[in-house]
Parts: C-alpha cells; sequence; structure tokens
C-alpha cells in the first residue's frame, strides 16, 4: 500500500480505556496489530497519514468512547523529533519480519523435495501475504520477492493432499458421534459433513465415541476420526481428508480455524461472533441437537455470504 500523503504525514490514536475493560482493550490492540500501526508507549499508536487510515482511526476512537473511554484522532508533524525516515524503517522493519515469516512458511511447506502446493495451502499463503501488502505503507523490498514466490508456486502443478485419499462414498449414510454442547469447530464440521459429505447424516453426541460403536468420531479428543490434526482444525482436516478445493470453502475454514483456534493466522474475525453466539445458546441451556442445527444454519449464511 502506497502512501498518499495528506497535510500532516502522521496520525496518531492516543487513547485511554477503563482498566476494567479488558477484553476491549485486547480486541483494539488486535485490531491495531491488523492495521500495522506503530506503538508509541503512553503516547499511542501511529500510522502514516492517509484518509483510509483516519478512517479507520476515526473508527476505533468512536469505539473506544462507546466503552466509556477517551480517545483523539491527530495528525501530527513528528514525534519526538525523530525523523519521519526512522519512523518509516520501523514500521517496514516488521513488514519484512512478516515477509520473512512467509518466506518461511513457503519453504517450509514445499520441503526439500520441492512438492508443489495444496491448492489450499497456495490460498492460505495468498491471503495471508495480501494482508501484509495491506499494512504495508512504504513498500517493503521483501514484498516482490514474496510476490514472485507466490506466482512461481501458483504456475506449478497443483499438488493433491496427501490425506485427500478418502471417497465421499464411503461415508455416505452414516452416524457421526462428537462432544456434547459443539461449539463453532464442531458446528462448521457438521455443516461441512452434511452439505458436502454425507446429506444424511445422523449425529450423536457423547464423552466417548466407544459408546456408540460403528459411528465415526470427529472433533474428540481420543485418537481416530476426524480432529485436529497439526496446526488445523478439524473443519480443516475434514477438507483435506476428503479433497474439498472450493475457494468459498477455503475462506470459511479461514473464518472458522482463527475463531476455533485464537491463533490470528488469518486475520479473520467473521467467526467469533458466530462462535459467541453458540457459547451464548449453550449457557441458556439449548440442547445438543439444538445447538448444532443453530450452528449449521450459522455457517450456512457465512457461506451464502462469502464472495
Amino acid at each position: 500500500m502506497s502512501v498518499t500523503q495528506e497535510k500532516t504525514p502522521w496520525l496518531l490514536l492516543a487513547f485511554r480505556l477503563p482498566t476494567r475493560r479488558a477484553s476491549q482493550r485486547v480486541e483494539l490492540w488486535r485490531r491495531l496489530r491488523r492495521l500495522g500501526a506503530l506503538p508509541l508507549g503512553s503516547a499511542g499508536y501511529l500510522l502514516p497519514h492517509t484518509a483510509a487510515t483516519r478512517e479507520q482511526f476515526e473508527w476505533l476512537a468512536r469505539t473506544i468512547r462507546r466503552h466509556r473511554g477517551e480517545a483523539s484522532v491527530v495528525g501530527v508533524e513528528s514525534v519526538d523529533a525523530r525523523p519521519a525516515q526512522e519512523l518509516a524503517q520501523r514500521l517496514t522493519a516488521v513488514r519484512t519480519r512478516e515477509y520473512e515469516a512467509l518466506i518461511k512458511e513457503l519453504k517450509r511447506r514445499q520441503g526439500r523435495r520441492r512438492r508443489p502446493l495444496s491448492p489450499l495451502e497456495l490460498g492460505r499463503l495468498r491471503r495471508r501475504f495480501q494482508q501484509v501488502v495491506e499494512r504495508d505503507y512504504f513498500e517493503s523490498p521483501l514484498r516482490s520477492r514474496v510476490e514472485s514466490l507466490l506466482e512461481k508456486a501458483a504456475a506449478e502443478p497443483a499438488a493433491a493432499s496427501p490425506a485427500g485419499q478418502l471417497a465421499v462414498e464411503d461415508y455416505r449414510g452414516r452416524d457421526w458421534v462428537t462432544r456434547p454442547r459443539p461449539g463453532i469447530d464442531r458446528a462448521a464440521s457438521a455443516w461441512l459433513i452434511r452439505r458436502f459429505i454425507d446429506p444424511e447424516a445422523r449425529f450423536h453426541f457423547a464423552r466417548d465415541p466407544a459408546d456408540l460403536p460403528g459411528a465415526v468420531p470427529f472433533d474428540m479428543f481420543q485418537p481416530g476420526g476426524f480432529g485436529h490434526r497439526g496446526e488445523d482444525c478439524t473443519f480443516e482436516t475434514l477438507l483435506n481428508d476428503f479433497g474439498l478445493h472450493e475457494p468459498r470453502l477455503a475462506l470459511v475454514a479461514q473464518i472458522i480455524h482463527d475463531a476455533d483456534l485464537g491463533d490470528e493466522r488469518f486475520g479473520r474475525v467473521e467467526g467469533v461472533g458466530l462462535d459467541r453466539a453458540l457459547v451464548g445458546w449453550a449457557q441458556q441451556g439449548v440442547s445438543d441437537e439444538e445447538l448444532l442445527r443453530r450452528g449449521e444454519e450459522l455457517i450456512e449464511g457465512l457461506y451464502r455470504a462469502l464472495p
């Protein structure tokens, strides 16, 4: 993102939140991090002054005030007499480290034998790259290198997922079992199973899959079935194992991953509200069956809303 300078080159967000607003403080920090804002200790956060960054900071300021905090968005010429070049270099250094992490991830996923990336892997890396580009205000020299590597990876023949050998036909008309009180990953996985794998799926709940012999376990703590695998949530495992590589499903997977694991790998926040809704219904005593049904409806709506 190249910077179009306004009248003042920098924009400062100074704010104060009540100490009891811990969750709002964490969410604010996450948003500032996604924007790539430069922390200045107690002074606040800094970004290059553009129409887009002003809009973002003004929105955050309104949010802070709604939480009974104080916030100001101010255009500034300099900060503590630091040269503009030094501030730009500090921002660029952070983006450079993020690009270096992407290069490392590309090499790790391809491995020593330079295997081609699967469409799902490539889509994830492209999304992460785009997120860094959106906050790369001064164009780190590594940006073009990562872009070239991604283009080269996309030109290679697509790799079939090593786990994508399961035939959907072998899982039709089955009983499926998962843990009680389903959250976002289990609800999304049930939706995926019913929508793309087993339209006649019958879902059951148990602490131990041995309680339902013959049922296919998913998102259970015990070995076997479909669950978290490596850095993937259950939804991603199902996608990989059945070779489901539709672009919209890849976006849903990113949303479910971030909501379930909370590691912000993809920077997707859409699933957090869905997860909180499921938690709220569970606290109201909604049955497991009804929780799963409502969760499936939420994911269907999300899926249809995606481009």
